[in-house]
């Protein structure tokens, strides 16, 4: 049986590599999740005049450097003035130079998106009429070639290496205590330690140039790792290695000072102490991957973040203690094998984390998703999809495993009678093999030295310890039981490591409630840059009167927007008191959403032009719909109110 250890686990090791590098071969630019949701100019249209500034909104905030938004003219050239700048919400604009000739020009971005991720593209629009251009390739290095699948490989060993360490240390103190002397299971949970340190420093190196160039000469850049440092990435990659020096040291005691504790009392105390030490830190692990991925990003962040945090430690207690567990049944001595009592809380630790996966993973479909439809029509649904069908098969291997573990529980009694008898057989064989041993020929036994009995007594001891390994090792291996439950944990362990790959390409994919946001704000630029002039919606003015309860607080609030379309716009606020005359009170702010999308509120603070009259220009609707328009009007420090009216706009 021991012969086919090293066989299957090579098959596992055989298998997380196909799975990682079918996973990675399709690796073009990583997957954007923050997305590109209007433009001004629009993609593909062609203006009349020269514009005076390139704008880009996105369905998230985003990272600039003065790179990242680059116009270029038909011949190559930039065209761009300054570094890009946030007028406001999540649009970003570059101003141009003057008197642009005709002809196609060429706007390429390269952002890193709230969640971590680089996002990149490129489109064009054409002044006077489209013309041939020699750009080209430009807007599709970030998070792609070799560096961005090593920034992959790196993220799917971090996450293997949090779940051997979490989830092992987690078996050891909540089902086999006695475990924290067993060398394998010592191995496993510092190799998990080991993995996760030398996986974060890996992507605190790749970092940079996997959100910029994507040449693997920038590992090395010192300029680039001090920008890094300074962005939200940066900040979580080095507060794990933080968390992870105190994980050291929790480990130290685990398998030092705890595993030579022998007292009750003292080893109960240090018990709890442990745990919770230990679920503190590896709760902070786990906030490093939440805290700057995409929980902290989207809906209600607030609540995603310990729901994901949550997530992370249900994955660990279930998969890494299903590790330590299979390398219990495979490695542990013999005289300390892994009992049906530690197999049967650990069934109880998996279950438990099975409630707590499907209850965090409901809300996080939700939250990504966000229809039904996005399930099949998106790529990150179409995954998801995949990983719960593997979930569903882990778990039906795990009732298989629970049913063996129900049988090892119902021989423990009778174990311990065959246990008693297996012992006088043991005893009757040694007095056996004692008579089968005689003096060395040619030597009376009387003319022993004492050194030469002490060297047959040692050797005799070490040859019957040899020989009762042996054959307890040979009566555990036989019992079916046993067996069947490393076959079903085995299979399990099989499954798990498709189910990481998987998880983590999920995580670098575009949540599906983005991506069809995006698809939807494209098509509805489409058509309205597509339309003739007699189609479009025109100007739109909304007249809303309002009252703020103070003195003199009456008033009416008059909204111009024009031309009232999808992409760029230029508003103007009138505030006329009831007489009609202007008002001139302290602060107005506008603000869209639109509801049906769970789009905004985006927020618009338009500049005081002259008494009365406020103004922005630029202001980014990102797609068509009936969206809901609110202006804030404060009349004095305290005295504000706030109305709103829906619209039609694109």
């Amino acid at each position: 049986m021991t012969r086919t250890i090293a066989p299957r686990l090579r098959t596992l090791v055989l298998l997380l590599l196909t799975v990682t590098g079918a996973l990675l071969a399709g690796a073009a630019p990583a997957s954007a999740h923050a997305a590109l949701t209007g433009s001004d100019p629009a993609q593909g249209v062609v203006v009349d005049k020269a514009p005076t500034q390139v704008s880009l909104t996105f369905s998230e905030k985003v990272a600039m450097n003065d790179d990242s938004l680059q116009v270029l003219d038909p011949k190559g050239k930039n065209v761009e003035v300054g570094a890009p700048v946030n007028p406001g919400g999540t649009t970003y604009a570059v101003k141009l130079k003057g008197n642009l000739p005709k002809g196609t020009y060429t706007v390429a971005y390269q952002v890193v998106s709230e969640d971590s991720h680089p996002v990149s593209g490129a489109y064009t629009f054409s002044i006077g009429a489209p013309s041939q251009t020699v750009v080209s390739g430009v807007g599709t290095a970030a998070g792609g070639g070799v560096v961005g699948g090593l920034y992959a490989v790196g993220r799917y060993v971090s996450y293997a290496g949090f779940i051997v360490l979490a989830g092992g240390a987690a078996f050891v103190l909540a089902c086999w205590q006695r475990g924290s002397g067993v060398r394998a299971v010592q191995r496993l949970v510092v190799g998990g330690w080991l993995t996760l340190t030398a996986a974060t420093l890996w992507l605190l190196l790749l970092r940079g140039s996997y959100t910029s160039s994507g040449k693997f000469g920038d590992v090395f850049d010192l300029n680039l790792l001090g920008q890094v440092l300074q962005t939200k990435t940066g900040a979580a990659l080095v507060s794990r290695l933080l968390l992870l020096a105190a994980a050291a040291l929790f480990i130290a005691v685990l398998f030092g000072a705890y595993n030579r504790r022998e007292e009750p009392a003292e080893k109960r105390d240090l018990t709890f102490g442990l745990a919770v030490g230990g679920v503190v830190v590896a709760a902070g692990l786990a906030a490093s991957w939440a805290m700057a991925e995409h929980a902290s990003t989207g809906l209600q962040p607030g609540i995603a973040m310990p729901v994901d945090v949550l997530h992370l430690l249900a994955v660990a207690a279930w998969l890494g203690g299903l590790t330590a567990l299979l390398v219990a049944l495979y490695r542990a001595p013999a005289e300390t094998p892994v009992d049906s009592a530690a197999v049967h809380r650990f069934s109880r630790v998996a279950f438990g984390s099975v409630l707590v996966l499907v209850a965090t993973g409901t809300y996080q479909s939700w939250r990504q998703l966000g229809s039904w439809s996005a399930f099949t029509e998106t790529r990150y649904g179409q995954l998801l999809l995949v990983k719960i069908a593997l979930v569903a098969l882990l778990v039906g291997i795990a009732w298989i495993s629970r049913r063996w573990t129900g049988r090892l529980l119902e021989t423990a009694g009778a174990g311990t009678a065959e246990k008693a008898r297996r012992e006088k057989e043991n005893e009757k064989e040694k007095e056996r093999e004692k008579e089968q041993v005689g003096s060395p020929a040619g030597e009376p036994s009387g003319r022993k030295t004492a050194s030469g009995d002490d060297a047959r007594a040692a050797q005799l001891a070490r040859q019957r310890a040899a020989v009762d390994t042996a054959r307890q090792k040979r009566l555990r291996d036989a019992d079916p039981n046993r067996f069947g439950l490393r076959r079903s944990v085995l299979a399990e362990a099989g499954v798990a490591v498709v189910l990481l790959a998987v998880t983590t390409w999920l995580t670098q994919t575009e949540p599906g409630r983005t991506e069809l946001d995006a698809k939807a704000s494209t098509s509805s630029s489409s058509s309205s840059s597509s339309s003739s002039p007699a189609n479009s919606s025109g100007a739109l003015t909304l007249d809303m009167p309002f009252d703020t309860g103070g003195t003199d607080g009456k008033g009416l609030v008059r909204i111009d927007l024009d031309p009232a379309r999808v992409g760029g716009n230029e508003m103007h606020v009138y505030v006329q008191r009831p007489n009609g005359r202007a008002f001139d009170v302290p602060e107005v702010k506008v603000a869209f959403t639109l509801e049906a999308k769970k789009l905004g509120p985006l927020p618009v603070t338009p500049d005081h032009i002259t008494t009365g009259h406020w103004s922005a220009s630029g202001v980014q609707i990102p797609m068509a719909g009936d969206w809901k328009i609110a202006v804030t009007v404060r009349t004095s420090d305290i005295d504000q109110a706030t109305v709103s009216k829906n619209a039609q706009i694109g």
